[in-house]
Parts: structure tokens; sequence; C-alpha cells
């Protein structure tokens, strides 16, 4: 049994927009024991719809701007961290918050404005994984932990941990990026921009300020998570779980409304859940920064950016995973080899698109395992 636990930052945290966020509130937890020189910590990072219940069993209140009430809820890496797993907690201490923008704890859109009292909503700044990580960094000192044996993470968890990695070189030990990439592909940037056109022409969005209304654009919000959903599966992931199976029997039913497939009708639950436990300004928020993220750009070239990184790195890539790529992990273990710098590559063969990172963790567990044992500078 774990629980969230909530701390707030001192000083305003300012952000890559140009302006500063004051008050900023982080929901975190934590798992294992820390060592008396703090030398043995892990931070774990999440993916876009994640937060901070990482592992363990919880009872999970209901975020601000949805309608879901309390819960027990097992961590979304709860087989990977933990005694014994890939994250050790007999030897690691492992942190995870929940991320700026969030709604799950941390500060997001749907948060109290300080100045008015009102939730942000549209009024809340457009972030970047930098600033994510600059408040992850502000957090961390004020638990008095300055460095940190690595940060890992998965999809938008990997980007955090590569910015960490060259934003605070001599603050990581190392970082493990699964499923990751240094930018997101053309064609990730497209379905993202069509899962936030879903939310905001949803006239129940009502340009943000649904909050207190009783609207909220769970039409939008829906359609959003059906578009993501599917971006994060394979082709051949979804021909063997649901073929052509009808949802009702062998014969077709003549509609346009109602599913007639099964993996219609998967689609539609996946939508339902995820409306009643996300908000859809975070999501609006969180997917903008995860389409800003580009090394290369921040910093000239890639080579540019990763000439920083003083960490030991360990990518892990999924071959069906289409959205995050292999070749993206490649093309950053090519740098880093050109540059001297300590990597291991490591590509697992899985049919299940992007969510491998979540769903072998069996086969992920002996690589990140065996990499941490390795000594860390």
């Amino acid at each position: 049994m774990v629980k969230t636990r909530f701390l707030d930052l001192p000083e305003p945290l300012p952000l890559d927009c140009g302006r500063e966020l004051r008050s900023v509130r982080v929901a975190y937890e934590t798992y294992g024991t820390l060592a008396p020189d703090r030398d043995n910590v892990i931070l774990v990072c999440h993916a876009l719809s994640g937060d901070a219940h990482a592992a363990g069993i919880a009872a999970v209140p209901p975020q601000e701007g949805t309608r879901e009430g309390f819960e027990k809820s097992l961590g979304w890496w709860d087989g990977m961290i933990g005694p014994g797993k890939a994250f050790d907690t007999d030897h690691w201490f492992v942190v995870s918050t929940n991320l700026l923008g969030g709604c799950r704890g941390t500060t997001g859109p749907s948060s109290a404005d300080p100045a008015t009292g009102e939730p942000y909503g549209p009024d809340f700044p457009v972030i970047t994984v930098a600033d994510m990580v600059r408040c992850e960094r502000a957090f961390l000192a004020q638990l008095g932990i300055d460095r940190l044996a690595a940060v890992a993470g998965g999809s938008l968890g990997g980007m955090q941990a590569l910015q960490w990695a060259v934003d605070h070189p001599d603050a990581v030990g190392a970082i493990v990026v699964i499923a990751s990439t240094h930018a997101l592909q053309p064609q990730g940037v497209a379905w993202n921009a069509i899962a936030r056109e879903s939310i905001q022409r949803d006239p129940d969005w009502q340009g943000g300020r649904y909050y207190g209304t009783g609207r909220s654009p769970d039409a939008g919000m829906g359609v959003a998570r059906m578009v993501g959903h599917i971006t994060y599966l394979s082709a051949p992931g979804l021909a063997a779980k649901f073929g052509r199976r009808l949802q009702s029997g062998t014969d077709i039913r003549y509609t346009i409304s109602e599913p007639e497939y099964e993996v219609e009708s998967y689609l539609r639950h996946q939508a339902a859940s995820f409306v009643r436990r996300f908000d859809a300004n975070t999501y609006l928020y969180t997917s903008r920064a995860l389409t800003y993220f580009d090394l290369a750009r921040d910093h000239g070239s890639l080579e540019a950016a990763l000439a920083r990184v003083r960490a030991r790195t360990l990518l892990i890539s999924f071959s069906s995973d289409w959205l995050y790529p292999p070749a993206a992990s490649r093309e950053i273990a090519d740098v880093l080899t050109r540059l001297g710098r300590p990597v291991e590559n490591h590509v697992i063969d899985a049919p299940y698109g992007h969510d491998c990172f979540l769903l072998e963790e069996a086969r992920q567990t002996p690589i990140v395992r065996d990499f941490l044992e390795a000594k860390i500078s």
C-alpha cells in the first residue's frame, strides 16, 4: 500500500515561454529506502496519461476537472518497481512525480490560479518537457536530493530522461530511455494535432473554461483517446486481439451509430474510461509539450545536444512501435557512440506497438536490472 503525497515549491517556477508559475504543487510517491548519503535515488517519469502512482496499491483521489471518485489502483509500472524487480527497491529509492501540467495532484490547467482563485483553464502557460524537468529538479531540491543515480521513463517519460541528461549533466548518473525519441516524427505530430482538434472542436470545451459549468468536452476527449490509443498499438497486435470479429454473433446489424466490430466497442470503452479519469486541458497542454520536444532544434544539432550528456545511457525500443520506432533510438545511440559516451541500445521483438513498454515488463527487467547494477559514475 502506498500513498500519494504533495509538496509545494517555495519559489516561482520559470518557464521556457517567458512566464512563471507561482505556488506550484507536486504530487509524488516514493518506494524503497533513501540511503544515508542519498546516492541511490532513481526518478521515474511517466508518459502522457500517467501520474505519480507508479507502483503498489493506492487509494487514488479524484482529480480536478473530472468526475471519478476514490478507487484502489495498481501503479502503472508496478511490474517494474519493487523488491527484486527492474528498479529493485531493496537497493534503489525510487521517486515518481506527476508531471507539471498534470491533473493528478501537480499544478496544471485544472488547478486554482492563486491570482484569481479560479481554475487556470486556457490561462495556464504553455509548457515544455524542459519545464517539466525544471519542476522535477526544484522538487527534488526540496527533498535534499542534488544528484540522481538514474532517471528512467517510457515515451514522454523517456523524453524527460533525455532532457535531464542534457540540461543537468552533472546531476544524473544514468538514464533509461524506453520507447522514446529525441523528437517526435511528423506522423506523430499529426496524430497529436488531430487529438487536440477533436477536443477543441467539442462545443462543451468552451474555450477551455468548462470547469464548474456542468459540461465538459467528453465527446472530443473520447475521440482524442481513441486516436491516441490506436497510435500506441500495431496492426499485427490489433489483428491478433480482435481480427474482424463482430460485436454480436456472426451477423451484421446494418447500423451506423452502434459498434459493429469488437475493436469498435473496445475503443469506445477506452474512451469512456479515460474521460472519467483525465482532464481535457491537461491532455492539450501535455500533448503540445510532447510535440515541441526536439533536442536538435534546441541545441543546433542532435550531436551538440548529446555532447552535453555525461550519463550512462540505456535505450530500449520495440520492433512493432511505429510511433517511436527503433530507428530513433538507434540514431541517439549512434551519436552517443561517436561522441565516446557509454550507451547500450536494445531492440525487443514484440507485436504490441508502443504499448510494449508497459506490457513487456518481463523482457525489459533483466536488461534494466543489469544496466543499473553496473557501476554508476
